[in-house]
């Protein structure tokens, strides 16, 4: 493992940008940057556009690791250069971002109020080749749509069954069981879902560490317990649909707390908009969210 990432990764004031929206995904990210479906007539299009919008946010002036901690990317990002230099290379040369990759394949069908993971019988590979591309860590997400403890309880061991698969290729991974901010119950589906991390950190190989990326909590410092462990290296907040002002306020309230917003990030971005307006208002965006990755500490 890189030394001066995982430090970068376990200490650095900063957060991490979610660059990582996949082929379900896509299609709306682009609508919102401006770009409609008419641009593209196949996914080969579709993932040039979206890896053009990513280069010119990696690209920007403000998008360096005195702000932006790490990145997570997409398979396809990392599978691609930017001014001829492979992605996580460029990311940790050229912008000194922490390069991380979203490894799962999208979600199951759901059961039990959750939606598992689909399965990865490729996984091995894909970490394999993730190593030799100089990633740091991985992500990976199922959902949480409901207070079902059973439900709950599986999602977190597949997880953490992915986490050890991960931690054996010498990579960090961030567990993300997101909880869905509209379900009515919520606050009860949070409480479920911290004891059973506690539960299954036990597993956590002796002097591994993992990450994990957890909804913006109901309850205030819920998760100040997991930000204390000391086989957690890092806890950060994905944004789940709040916009950047609201994820931002949310995160102030909770200690240790770091960002790791996707569409918080590049709300109000445009293909339309000049350089000089796209970097103004990226760079704002960075501030904002740096600074409430900051107070929440």
């Amino acid at each position: 493992m890189n030394k001066v990432m995982a430090a970068q990764a376990a200490n650095k004031d900063g957060f991490i940008a979610a660059l990582d929206q996949s082929g379900g995904s896509t299609p709306k990210a682009l609508k919102l940057y401006g770009v409609d479906e008419s641009a593209w007539s196949n996914d080969a299009e579709m993932f040039d556009l979206v890896h053009q919008m990513r280069a010119r946010i990696i690209k920007s002036p403000a998008f360096t690791g005195d702000k932006v901690m790490g990145a997570i990317l997409f398979e396809q990002t990392m599978d691609r250069d930017i001014d001829g230099t492979p992605t996580a290379q460029y990311l940790w040369e050229k912008r000194h971002v922490v390069p991380f990759l979203k490894i799962d394949q999208g979600l199951a069908e759901a059961t039990d109020g959750v939606k598992l993971m689909k399965p990865m019988p490729a996984l091995d590979a894909l970490l394999k080749r993730a190593v030799a591309k100089g990633i740091f860590g991985t992500k990976e997400r199922s959902v949480i749509d409901a207070a079902n403890p059973k439900g709950i309880a599986a999602v977190v061991a597949q997880q953490f069954e992915v986490g050890k698969q991960v931690l054996a290729h010498g990579l960090v991974p961030i567990i993300e069981p997101e909880v869905t901010i509209s379900i009515p119950d919520k606050a009860e589906a949070e409480d479920i879902l911290l004891a059973e991390i506690r539960k299954h950190l036990d597993d956590v190989p002796a002097g591994k560490q993992v990450m994990l990326k957890l909804t913006l909590p109901t309850k205030a410092n819920l998760y100040k317990p997991l930000i204390d462990d000391p086989r957690v290296m890092r806890v950060v907040a994905l944004s789940g649909g709040y916009s950047r002002a609201d994820a931002n306020e949310k995160l102030k309230q909770n200690d240790g707390m770091i960002a790791s917003f996707s569409r918080a990030l590049t709300e109000g971005l445009s293909a339309g908009q000049t350089d000089g307006e796209f970097n103004a208002l990226l760079g704002s965006a960075i501030d904002s969210i740096f600074e409430a990755s900051r107070a929440s500490k």
